[in-house]
């Protein structure tokens, strides 16, 4: 904060100069509000608050700023990037704003970098005196005084009997080096006074990087006449949070209340200022714009003067079925008119009785609410005063909107379904979400939490668990069938189904009726086979199930998966396309297609056994000849064998004509192998089902 950065405002050259009377200066950022005030000169009270839910508010200041009059507007240093990005300023009367300034902060980094020492956080002192090697310092161990130059500050490791101490080593003015133990001296201290200024400046710049002091802006002027000043920008706040209360009470339809609570952490008090509630989220993000910031250059050099280097190259999404309106029959006891009852039942009686039965709220809610674009406003009609540290709760709705009560089932580890509100927002307004705590027949009967509802969007809203129902749930599959089958060039597609099946069996223990819904979930890549839900949302069907008094019902629900393979029929057996052709999901005509095929492959492997079988035999014969001839040579050597010698001959010629034979078997089953095989390729490319 030692220097003031000026944002020039003038229209054309960097500077927004203002001469017409109402004319915006500089829309130059947003605005919010958390913690700002009005230091000195012209006071620019608040007049104006906006607060949104995404962490962020906008205040607007009004004020007379008199003949070369200044206005200082300040803020917590958090607070100046919104400020800076949102800040717009509008005068009227035909002055000048020449410039704004505004209180700058260089980076703590880029502080520190000017200093010759480093301490980091928990660095032990022998690393921090270390860096300063060559500097003179005096050590006290006690009632001595060391004094001498630093020569290096270590740590040593811990050893078998000794801890990790440090050490430092010193150049003693008589010449000797010394090594002394830093955890036994009293002090240390530099003579040298630049050496403790630079010590004092480097630890000032860590205490000022923590501090959340005020950081100002101004808005100069140096005009001769006065005018009015408008500012207006963002900063962060806590956002305000929304909770209703839902009445069922005489009317046909609940009562539904909305009230906001807003919390003033500015550190100064709104006094008659104009609020507003914005419900939606606008996307909103912090930039640096605050700190100085610098942009690191690249070293050049001329080529002669360097070395030569190394080059290192998740509401309902769709309604399925009409969905009952209005209100459910038979509420029974709980839901009756108070007035009307003839006969209040023993514990409607005792909470009368203690004082703890709950009428229609007397509020005078006094918001006006409209649509800003994708965004919807309260604006509380009258201005209103919240002190600063204070919090407040405003009233910002009270009207009859369309509901009906019911149950809904969503957790099958539970027996009971819970009670549960159908709200249609029928207000034509906005419902921001937030905490409902429901009331019927004038007394408490749960809480809940509801999501941002939309004019004309409807949500369940559970409140507390219904005892007098029980719901159980039996699971049931059945085996995978074959559902369909396609064939197209070879390729056999075949679609598996398994069917499975959730029964839940509800008990109305209560003499009344009921309506259910059961909330079923809804699993990828399987389908509903014979109900349609009344509505589904993301993840789940919604099933709507009316319950007669003290009646049981069983409610199955039934799924298919599909499954989806496809096979190469050149690669199939014939039985197994057999197999498939005996399947219920083909035509006839398909069916004599497999048949077809199946007998075509089973001529080619008879076609192929036959070539296998004549080509076993030939190898065969071949090694019996291979020891005729064998025998006949060792035979002729010796006298007397040469009719042995004559039988071996004739064997051979015999095993030859054989062979002769089966060969010409072998290329004749070749040849009728390779006819049936490319008769079942012209098969296979005809047939499609």
């Amino acid at each position: 904060m030692e220097s003031n950065t000026v944002m020039g405002l003038n229209l054309g050259r960097g500077e927004v100069v203002a001469k017409t009377p109402g004319r915006l200066l500089a829309p130059i950022f947003l605005l919010t509000v958390n913690s700002l005030s009005l230091v000195t000169a012209a006071e620019l009270p608040v007049k104006e608050i906006v607060l949104y839910k995404h962490g962020v508010g906008y205040f607007q200041r009004e004020g007379r700023l008199g003949p070369g009059e200044s206005a200082t507007l300040s803020f917590k240093a958090s607070e100046m990037n919104d400020v800076l990005k949102s800040l717009t300023i509008e005068e009227k009367g035909g002055g000048e704003v020449t410039a704004l300034r505004y209180d700058s902060s260089e980076p703590l980094e880029q502080k520190l970098a000017e200093y010759p020492i480093s301490i980091g956080e928990k660095q032990p002192l022998a690393e921090v005196l270390d860096q300063w090697k060559g500097a003179r310092i005096e050590v006290k161990f006690g009632t001595e005084t060391v004094a001498g130059l630093v020569v290096g500050a270590r740590l040593v490791a811990a050893e078998e009997k000794r801890p990790e101490r440090e050490q430092i080593t010193i150049l003693l003015d008589s010449g000797d080096l010394r090594t002394f133990d830093l955890s036994a001296a009293t002090g240390l201290r530099f003579p040298d006074v630049k050496l403790q200024t630079i010590l004092k400046d480097y630890l000032a710049a860590l205490v000022r990087s923590r501090s959340t002091e005020k950081r100002s802006v101004y808005i100069d002027s140096t005009d001769s006449r006065n005018r009015e000043l408008k500012a207006g920008y963002l900063i962060p706040t806590p956002v305000w949070k929304s909770s209703y209360r839902l009445i069922f009470g005489s009317g046909p339809q609940p009562l539904i209340e909305g009230w906001a609570i807003v919390d003033n952490t500015t550190g100064e008090d709104w006094t008659n200022v104009n609020l507003s509630l914005v419900s939606g989220r606008p996307i909103s993000f912090i930039s640096n714009l605050y700190e100085p910031r610098y942009v690191a250059r690249k070293t050049a050099q001329l080529a002669e003067d360097e070395a030569a280097a190394a080059v290192v190259h998740q509401g309902p999404m769709g309604v399925v079925g009409g969905v009952p309106g209005g209100v459910a029959a038979g509420r029974g006891a709980m839901n009756r008119r108070m007035d009307k009852a003839p006969v209040p039942d023993r514990q409607e009686a005792m909470m009368a009785s203690a004082g703890m039965m709950v009428a229609e709220s007397s509020i005078a809610p006094a918001a006006v609410s409209r649509e800003i674009g994708e965004l919807f406003e309260y604006r509380i009609g009258k201005p209103l005063t919240v002190r600063k540290s204070e919090s407040a709760m405003l009233p910002f709705l009270q009207q009859r909107t369309a509901g009906r009560k019911l149950l809904i089932y969503f957790d099958t580890q539970s027996v009971h379904p819970t009670n549960a509100v159908e709200i249609s927002n029928s207000t034509g307004k906005i419902l921001d979400g937030g905490p409902v705590t429901v009331f019927d027949a004038g007394a408490y009967a749960g809480e809940a939490l509801m999501e941002t509802l939309k004019a004309g969007d409807k949500r369940l809203i559970s409140y507390g668990v219904d005892l007098g129902t029980r719901v159980t749930t039996l699971f049931d599959s059945q085996a995978a069938f074959v559902r369909n089958l396609k064939y197209r060039r070879g390729i056999l597609s075949v679609w598996n189904g398994s069917v499975e099946t959730r029964t839940y069996t509800v008990r109305n223990v209560d003499q009344r009726p009921k309506t259910l819904i059961i909330e079923h979930p809804a699993r990828p890549q399987y389908t509903l086979r014979d109900r349609k839900p009344s509505e589904t949302t993301a993840s789940a069907y919604r099933f709507e199930i009316k319950l007669a008094p003290g009646a049981e019902e069983k409610f199955p629900v039934s799924e298919e998966r599909v499954y989806a393979t496809q096979v190469s029929v050149t690669t199939l057996t014939p039985d197994a396309v057999l197999l498939y052709a005996q399947n219920k999901a083909l035509s006839p005509q398909a069916k004599r297609d497999l048949e077809g095929i199946a007998e075509q492959k089973r001529k080619i492997a008879d076609a192929s056994a036959e070539f296998e079988q004549t080509n076993s035999e030939s190898a065969a014969l071949t090694r019996d000849q291979e020891r005729a001839r064998q025998n006949i040579a060792s035979l002729s050597a010796v006298a007397g064998q040469q009719e042995q010698v004559q039988i071996y001959a004739k064997q051979l010629a015999a095993q030859e004509a054989r062979i002769v034979a089966l060969r010409e078997r072998n290329v004749e089953a070749q040849q009728r192998k390779a006819a049936l095989e490319a008769a079942l390729r012209d098969m296979l490319e005809k047939i499609e089902f």
